[in-house]
């Protein structure tokens, strides 16, 4: 569906067209019209299927078509995290380079005497993260009464992360009278019942099935034991001679020891994690953006802000802590039309935890063993479970049979020299 027949004004067709976009994705084919009806919504929608545009460009044009000049915050997206933030910002920014509307993006750790003097000299759209917001609302350094639009995006991350008091705080705030927009790439029990809360005469959107990932990108696992993944993750990059490649690791401290590593044995890499300033890591998204470097270490705190269109490899080091951070994390590749790869090393007392990212995409993901890293564990684990289950056969189940301790048998690991700088 071609977005000129969507109800969108010249200038935004202008815009659209001088970023190269022509056709409208499934998502915004029913996001668009939906918001055109002024109902409040709950969208189901994966990261890169172009939902930002689902909601941005009906925004920009209603706020538009009653602009007087005179500039005060009418529309309000809240986001996770302060990448997402800047993410959002610049594509309102993009989508409204031919119209009079003013943003501006909130986030913790930049100064915020500029903030206020920015907001004081009147935005009518503020992307902001719930922390920074509500600082500036207790403060009175914004007024939010006339606000006729709230976006939560990212809507299941808010609430993961703790923020779910921060944003009750906000809406306590808003007038009543507005278009709530909720958008969630998982539509878990918690985001239907604030949904139920806060949303009056709801329409339900939901694209793609709650789970399900981008059809481009191809997603395999390969078991290794835990103090092998990172010469496995070495080996990976580079023997395969992957140019840009976004790992995923649920630790900072672990993204610290990956990186340090990654960098010893040949392959350039930075990190960002949530203990970086925001100028670090700026400079490591801007120099992995321009090739500057060739691995980018990342905690989950970046899954869900990142936007690298030609991004075509991820590698998940380890399971997320919650599971629907999994999408979100692949859902950085296999953009923009392109077909991408999605890797996890997995080690044996991941097993449990991969369960679950597989009942969430309803479907098991294949694995691939990679020769010289074979988990030893494996067969003992199957050893293990054949004994349980035979003693579970006898009475008083495992009564007082002594169980013999599992020893895992160990192997020297060698390391392979060149790869790395393949």
């Amino acid at each position: 569906m071609s977005f000129s027949i969507l109800g969108l004004s010249s200038e935004i067709l202008n815009a659209l067209k001088d970023k190269g976009y022509k056709e409208a994705t499934p998502i915004q084919k029913e996001l668009i019209p939906a918001m055109f009806s002024g109902r409040d919504i709950l969208a189901g929608a994966q990261t890169g299927t172009g939902k930002t545009a689902g909601f941005a460009l009906p925004i920009l044009q209603e706020l538009s078509k009653d602009f007087q000049d005179k500039h005060y915050p009418k529309a309000i997206i809240i986001v996770p995290t302060r990448e997402l933030a800047r993410q959002v910002h610049e594509s309102f920014q993009v989508y409204g380079k031919y119209l009079p509307l003013k943003s501006i993006v909130l986030f913790g750790g930049k100064n915020i005497t500029s903030q206020i003097k920015a907001l004081k000299s009147g935005v009518d759209i503020v992307v902001s993260t719930s922390g920074r917001l509500l600082e500036h609302i207790e403060q009175k350094n914004i007024s939010v009464t006339g606000v006729k639009y709230l976006v939560l995006d990212e809507a299941d991350t808010i609430l993961d992360m703790g923020f779910v008091k921060e944003v009750t705080k906000i809406l306590s705030c808003l007038p009543e009278n507005r278009q709530n927009i909720f958008i969630s790439a998982t539509l878990s029990g918690s985001v239907k019942r604030l949904a139920d809360e806060i949303l009056n005469r709801v329409k339900l959107i939901e694209v793609d099935s709650m789970g399900a990932t981008a059809s481009l990108v191809r997603q395999v696992i390969h078991p290794v034991e835990k103090e092998q993944k990172t010469e496995l993750l070495s080996f990976l990059i580079g023997s395969r001679n992957y140019k840009y490649v976004l790992v995923f690791v649920r630790k900072k401290l672990e993204a610290d020891e990956v990186a340090k590593e990654l960098n010893l044995n040949g392959l350039k890499t930075s990190v960002i994690h949530g203990d970086k300033t925001s100028g670090a890591r700026n400079r490591a998204m801007s120099d992995f953006k321009e090739g500057k470097i060739r691995v980018l270490v990342a905690t989950d705190i970046a899954a869900r802000g990142l936007d690298i269109p030609s991004l075509l490899v991820v590698i998940n080091y380890d399971i997320p802590h919650v599971t629907g951070d999994y999408i979100h994390r692949i859902g950085r590749t296999g953009r923009a039309g392109l077909e991408g790869l999605a890797i996890t090393l997995i080690s044996p007392k991941e097993e449990i935890a991969l369960r679950d990212v597989e009942q969430l995409l309803g479907k098991k993901i294949d694995r691939e063993i990679i020769k010289g890293y074979e988990p030893v564990v494996t067969e003992v684990q199957k050893g293990t479970r054949k004994r349980a289950k035979d003693m579970k056969k006898t009475d008083g189940a495992f009564g007082n049979k002594k169980r013999k301790s599992v020893v895992k048998k160990k192997r020297k690991v060698t390391k392979r020299d060149g790869w790395a700088k393949r």
